[in-house]
């Protein structure tokens, strides 16, 4: 009887191997074929970029292998359940390995995230050098007209909330630095002193690179004082309120308990006009609108409301006295709409979309004043801040 019992036990033991073989394989095939039939997309929202399609097929990728590598990216990037796969890895790392950089991204306490920066690469550090001669001598050709406002990192201000030993630059440093190369040919504003003595107001995003629009206006402050003018009055207008904002450092983490970032706007109607850049001064006009372009609220790039964007050439109609133009990265989308409250004209430009000299803008748009406003990191590595000291092509007859 015994003897039954254990071949009837062998006989059990040995079935359960082929079952469990023929379970992955039916669910490797079944995964195979809904991954045929998964609907394909072009765009990642949650990500914010591109997602990889299927390649064209020749011999010569195929025998050089980049026929497979793109393949392989599109497998990764069109997989079912790709972002639901990315936030249940998010989660195991941060809960089972405490994980404190992800993509990049360094995950502090109270859900702040912070752009990871432990040093300066010889190549930043000699385009930062580029950067700051090109600043000092555009403000030298532009005596008395140009103001320069640096905003600091958010782990400048908040230090407490980066991981414990996280060894970042010593951005202080750096910026004290800047600012005195600078302050020689150019009024300089230093956001510091006022951030570290407001850090309980909402200055940035937790999810985000960008200062809120609450810092924006605190920088906003600084320049009216130094230019002697009235600020925006923001009892005069009902601000509204944005919920459901995941920035760029989600994107790049999607950490799995996150709380979504508000943003706040004063839906002001002042017109702006985007600008088709042909040439150096050629302007033709592409559209008109709203200087907040409300749709983008409902999107998933929300701040991209601010000024539609970053495009290379803006003018927009303000209810002051005289003009400003401003050179920027992104930090100052939220910040340029206070200005309409000073300047009768402001005009916008993102050397990222602009490509010529801006002497003979300057000179006949009739800008009295410039601002060039960014923040710390995009400052000390984009290689187009120099284009703001490239010659004028033109001749005085021309």
């Amino acid at each position: 009887m015994s003897r039954y019992i254990h071949r009837k036990a062998g006989r059990d033991t040995g079935a359960r191997p082929g079952a469990l073989l023929a379970l992955f394989i039916f669910l490797l095939v079944g995964f195979s074929v809904l991954n045929l039939f998964w609907p394909k997309r072009d765009m990642s929202e949650l990500e914010n970029r591109k997602l990889a399609q299927i390649p064209a097929f020749s011999v010569k990728a195929l025998l050089n292998g980049t026929w497979f590598g793109d393949l392989s990216e599109y497998v990764q990037d069109q997989v079912a359940f790709r972002d639901g796969l990315i936030d249940l890895e998010s989660a195991f790392n941060n809960l089972v390995f405490a994980k404190t950089e992800e993509g990049g991204i360094l995950l502090g306490k109270d859900g702040w995230m912070f752009t990871k920066l432990f040093d300066i690469s010889d190549s930043t550090q000699k385009q930062l050098d580029k950067n700051l001669q090109a600043v000092t001598s555009f403000a030298s050709r532009h005596p008395g007209k140009v103001t320069f406002l640096l905003a600091p990192s958010a782990s400048v201000i908040y230090p407490e909330m980066l991981p414990a030993g996280a060894p970042m630059v010593d951005e202080n440093a750096l910026l004290d630095d800047i600012f005195a190369q600078v302050s020689s040919a150019a009024d300089v504003i230093d956001m510091r002193p006022v951030f570290t003595q407001q850090k309980e107001q909402y200055l940035y995003y937790k999810t985000d690179h960008h200062w809120t629009t609450q810092g924006a206006y605190l920088a906003y402050e600084q320049f009216c004082q130094l230019k002697g003018l009235s600020p925006f009055d923001t009892n005069a207008y009902q601000a509204e309120s944005v919920p459901g904002f995941y920035g760029t450092h989600y994107s790049a983490t999607r950490r799995w308990n996150v709380q979504p970032d508000t943003i706040t706007y004063y839906p002001l109607d002042n017109p702006m006009t985007i600008f088709d850049i042909g040439a150096e001064t050629e302007y033709t006009p592409r559209t008109t609108e709203s200087m907040i372009n409300t749709e983008k609220f409902g999107t998933r790039d929300k701040y991209a409301a601010f000024l539609d964007g970053n495009n290379g050439y803006s003018v927009i109609e303000g209810n002051g006295e005289g003009s400003i133009l401003v050179l920027k990265d992104s930090y100052a989308n939220c910040f340029v709409p206070f200005l309409t409250a000073n300047y009768e004209k402001i005009g916008v430009v993102d050397l990222r979309n602009f490509s010529y000299g801006l002497d003979s803008t300057i000179e006949s748009e009739g800008y009295d004043q410039i601002l060039i406003l960014y923040n710390f990191q995009t400052f000390i590595a984009d290689n187009r801040v120099v284009y703001m000291d490239r010659p004028t092509t033109l001749t005085k007859s021309e």
